[in-house]
């Protein structure tokens, strides 16, 4: 096992509007549901939102658009960062098809 990983030999995940790297798993020796990676969000308008069994993080790296978690909606760009509780709606959402937005990502166990 290796506690390292890179986004060009991450396995490439796709959904509706956007297509994930998981960077950190079980395989790099993450316990209790941790796992890390990043996303590209490359839609002008919300996709089906993500809820989970557990807490995830957003970290915004590049692009800027929206992020709508529960009720609340705020604008993103690069150093913003925001949280969906366990069991909480949450989606983003690009401003520019020509400039997705990437998100560096988490889940953690509460």
């Amino acid at each position: 096992m290796s506690y390292f990983s890179a986004k060009e030999h991450a396995a490439s995940t796709h959904s509706a509007g956007h297509y994930g790297h998981p960077l950190l798993t079980e395989a790099n020796g993450c316990v209790n549901g941790c796992t890390a990676g990043i996303s590209v969000y490359m839609e002008t308008s919300y996709n089906t939102p993500g809820c989970h069994g557990d807490q995830e993080g957003f970290v915004v790296l590049s692009g800027s658009g929206w992020a709508k978690v529960g009720d609340e909606e705020r604008q993103i760009e690069p150093g913003v960062a925001f949280i969906a509780p366990k069991g909480v709606p949450h989606a983003i959402k690009t401003a520019s098809e020509q400039l997705p937005v990437t998100v560096f990502w988490f889940h953690a166990a509460v």
